[in-house]
């Protein structure tokens, strides 16, 4: 399968991709990763800002894929967890790094920023975070 990248959706999910920019509501405190622009608790009453989340957390849930949809054959295995970040919300990513086959729920993880895919053989290669297993601290 051949990408094709939209420019503008580029530069508009930048900040989430490249600084994993979230929001928070000032009324409620709860933090949203993508970002929102109204919080679902507060609806009107609340404001959203601009959150930086720092990428550590824990493995929540895991799979590891072997059998890879068209375009990712090349990829297998790898694993795609849900991360429950340190600020409190959760973030889906795939984990990288050679100890996939030993990853366990309460892993702590922490964010790297690596080569996502290219689009086409000569196109735009797309970068971005994923995760790796923190080797300072392997179980919560």
């Amino acid at each position: 399968m051949t990408y094709k990248s939209s420019v503008p959706m580029f530069w508009r999910l930048q900040g989430s991709k490249y600084r994993l920019v979230g929001t928070r509501c000032t009324k409620c405190n709860s933090v949203f990763f993508p970002p929102r622009s109204l919080c679902p608790k507060c609806r009107r009453k609340g404001t959203v800002e601009e959150m930086t989340f720092s990428g550590k957390g824990e493995i929540i849930s895991y799979t590891i894929i072997r059998t890879a949809p068209e375009g990712f054959e090349k990829y297998v295995p790898y694993a795609v967890a849900i991360i429950k970040l340190d600020e409190g919300t959760n973030i889906s990513g795939q984990i990288v790094g050679n100890n996939i086959e030993g990853m366990a729920i309460g892993m702590r993880v922490r964010p790297v920023f690596r080569r996502m895919f290219e689009d086409g053989d000569r196109g735009l290669i797309q970068y971005g975070i994923k995760w790796e297993i923190d080797k300072g601290d392997s179980t919560s």
